[in-house]
């Protein structure tokens, strides 16, 4: 089962500061998490992040588990282990586990609370990608494959919907009496003609339009 992990704000220590590390960091900085990367070395992607101001460092050669994780004040509501070394990251993930955090190996998915899939992303689309951790290679193929499917139509498509969704809570109570209104706006050919040319303030008109005859169809 795919879930969208709610990052934003949470504090998430990331132990490892190689190319594996960076793509995770990375992916929970999007999510809106606050991270901290701890590593005796870090490749320059990191040390990027970090002056930008978008990261936080700790330089340190962790050997003993239990005493880092002792360390870190405040606990991390996530640890990310991507070390070189596969048993101290099954350690860390260890310690982390005992004191309640979610954790995450890509080393060792079995451990982990989740899997992190390939995300395709296109505009405001993502699309998860997961082969249940057994070819990361193909994932990332079929992500590729999936990116180059999603029109500008679409992303349009998108935006009308979050704009006229907005509308319609302000004038239908009824969340299974405005889902039907807005499938009419993507059905509609007018405005699927109207995105595809780009012409998305006359597209507004027209589902705005289309939305406000069906209510008072509605209301008769």
């Amino acid at each position: 089962m795919l879930v969208d992990l709610k990052s934003v704000g949470k504090y998430v220590v990331v132990v490892g500061g190689g190319s594996e590390s960076l793509r995770k960091t990375r992916d929970f900085l999007e999510a809106g998490a606050k991270i901290l990367v701890v590593s005796r070395a870090f490749s320059s992607g990191i040390k990027t992040l970090q002056k930008q101001g978008k990261i936080k460092l700790q330089q340190a050669d962790v050997k003993d588990a239990k005493a880092f994780f002792a360390s870190l004040n405040p606990t991390p509501e996530l640890l990310v282990a991507v070390t070189s070394d596969h048993g101290l990251n099954a350690q860390l993930i260890s310690q982390a586990k005992s004191a309640g955090c979610m954790v995450y190996a890509p080393d060792n998915p079995s451990t982990s609370d989740f899997i992190l899939p390939a995300i395709a992303k296109v505009g405001d689309v993502r699309i998860a990608i997961s082969t249940s951790g057994k070819s990361p290679a193909m994932a990332s193929i079929i992500r590729k494959r999936i990116e180059k499917i999603i029109t500008p139509e679409d992303l349009l498509q998108v935006q009308l919907q979050e704009y006229m969704r907005g509308i319609l809570k302000g004038q239908v109570s009824d969340q299974k009496t405005r889902r039907p209104l807005l499938y009419k706006i993507l059905q509609n050919e007018t405005v699927q003609r109207l995105l595809k040319q780009g012409k998305f303030d006359e597209a507004k008109e027209m589902a705005t339009e289309i939305v406000t005859k069906e209510i008072k169809l509605m209301e008769k």
